[in-house]
């Protein structure tokens, strides 16, 4: 470990923060309140700060600012930039408490910088061995923080707990043995007095599970499995001893519902992802959303999407919690477009199947049942000489953030069109070796698709309007009280949509493209939305009068 301050230089008087000397350097330590867990159940009445990875608990994205607002966003202007020292791509979603913005970097870093200006105080580099396992990308997507203490994943499975003023390490713990091809790069969520993270490494026959630390001492409090074990309901649906590299990863942040004292959390393709034979059955619970007890980790109740996947359509997209009018009464559901190409409308507090409709091209199934399983269409499993095939490998959507505006009732997210020509192949596990039994290729150039962002109704499943955007984007969505839909595209542009008709507001180009998800705060009285692009973290606000 590494912790890099920066020093107490005359420019920085004007930074509300705290100065701590020691015989070596002069720290800046930034100021802010400890942020309790009544501070987190009530983050949507502090719109000024953006204090977890989807703003709020309910995984909405929807701010109540509304200084930047239709009518003016198109006098929106760069006011910062911070450059990530690692040249990658920056999945961050940076989290602002009080006026300080803790931003993680590739591939396992973290610096706090003021909110306003972009100075840094402190930076933390998280050592990693050479030889690393993992499957898409050197990435971190941000941060969980409970009182003074922010809880980072590392890519070598590690969960980091780290003193929010000077940076300073509090403790390290490992989750898994990355030599087995485990990774972590979500951020964690806080859930009353504990620490809940997932596992990423899918593609290498892991068994996928969701995990709950103490935040003082990092001890481990509960692990629940995504994969059900011998004697354990629904391990009957894998053959053999499949279910110990069925995959079922946990990759990206979930939800919680504090009134039912339920966390929901997406799990992933079962492994190995192309090749079904070696894995017949349902396998439980890859491709499901989980719905586990606050408390005790234990299953509530699951939703499989995607029984018996052989096309890697994950089910690790953030589910969005509201409550909304359905049918004549007022119904607390989860929302999910999943990258399978189906939205889903879900009872979220018994996991009742409500809507779902395609609302992206696909190929695989005729439709869903009256319980929401898919009718599948004969003979579009992958095969060996290789079948065509929609979605694609990436899906119809994937793992950035859909949003959900309180204003409009609608339901955003990133879809693409695409297609793929998808083979199997015969393969033995190893561990810590990519175990996936096949794979996919594009038959026509990107440009021959179609992507969008798409608007629906969660009442009905209707799609409501749609924005064309190049193929394909992986940029998230955040909404706002001023009745605007943030996002960002392949191109590297970043822009403001008309929540409500889908109309374009402003752009500008950032040169890179975007591949995370924005979020806005303020900082005295005035509102701020902030985007990655590339390795490079914008900061946009109104033109000053």
């Amino acid at each position: 470990m590494k912790r890099f301050a920066i020093l107490a230089l005359s420019f920085y008087t004007a930074i509300p923060a705290i100065a701590q000397e020691d015989p070596f350097e002069t720290v800046i330590t930034p100021a802010f309140s400890p942020v309790t867990w009544e501070r987190l159940v009530n983050a949507a009445e502090e719109p000024e700060n953006w204090m977890m990875y989807s703003g709020t608990l309910d995984s909405q994205r929807y701010s109540r600012l509304d200084q930047i607002t239709k009518s003016n966003v198109s006098e929106l202007e760069m006011k910062w930039s911070y450059q990530i020292p690692v040249i990658d791509r920056a999945e961050t979603v940076p989290t602002v408490v009080d006026g300080i913005m803790f931003i993680t970097e590739a591939p396992s870093n973290l610096a706090a910088v003021d909110a306003q200006s972009g100075r840094v105080y402190w930076r933390y580099d998280h050592e990693l061995p050479d030889d690393l396992r993992i499957c898409c990308g050197r990435n971190n997507r941000g941060v969980a923080i409970l009182g003074e203490t922010l809880f980072m994943s590392t890519l070598d499975a590690h969960l980091v707990a780290i003193d929010a003023r000077t940076g300073n390490v509090l403790w390290d713990v490992e989750v898994a043995d990355y030599q087995a091809g485990y990774s972590k790069t979500a951020a964690p969520l806080i859930v009353k007095d504990k620490v809940v993270t997932g596992i990423a490494g899918g593609e290498f026959g892991i068994r996928g599970f969701i995990d709950a630390y103490d935040p003082v001492t990092g001890e481990l409090e509960w692990r629940t499995y995504a994969i059900p074990g011998p004697g354990e309901p629904g391990n009957d649906s894998w053959s053999g001893d499949s279910w110990k590299t069925g995959g079922a990863a946990t990759w990206i942040t979930g939800s919680y519902d504090p009134d039912l004292n339920l966390i929901y959390w997406g799990t992933g393709n079962p492994g190995p992802d192309w090749n079904g034979d070696v894995r017949l059955g349902d396998n439980l619970y890859s491709d499901s959303a989980l719905a586990l007890n606050g408390d005790t980790g234990e299953i509530a109740w699951h939703f499989q999407f995607t029984p018996h996947d052989v096309h890697d359509y994950d089910s690790i997209q953030v589910p969005i919690l509201a409550d909304i009018q359905y049918q004549g009464s007022t119904r607390k559901v989860m929302m999910w477009a999943n990258r399978n190409a189906f939205y889903y409308t879900i009872d979220r507090a018994t996991g009742e199947f409500l809507e779902g409709k395609a609302y992206a091209s696909q190929t695989w199934a005729q439709g869903l049942d009256a319980n929401g399983r898919p009718i599948r269409v004969p003979g579009m499993a992958p095969t060996y000489e290789g079948i065509l095939v929609s979605p694609p490998i990436v899906g119809a959507t994937n793992w950035y953030s859909p949003g959900y505006s309180q204003q409009t009732g609608l339901f955003y997210v990133t879809s693409f069109d695409g297609e793929q020509e998808f083979f199997k192949r015969d393969e033995d596990y190893e561990e810590g070796e990519r175990y996936t039994g096949g794979g996919g290729r594009y038959n026509q150039p990107m440009d021959a698709f179609h992507s969008s962002i798409r608007a629906i109704n969660p009442a009905t499943a209707e799609i409501e309007w749609e924005f064309p955007i190049m193929p394909r984007s992986s940029a998230g969505i955040t909404t706002t009280a001023g009745g605007i839909v943030f996002t960002g595209s392949a191109d590297g542009y970043f822009f403001a949509l008309d929540a409500a008709t889908g109309e374009e507001l402003w752009h500008i180009s950032l040169g890179a493209r975007v591949h995370a998800a924005p979020m806005t705060f303020a900082v005295d009285g005035k509102q701020f939305v902030t985007i990655a692009s590339g390795n490079v973290v914008y900061t946009f606000g109104l033109k000053d009068d």
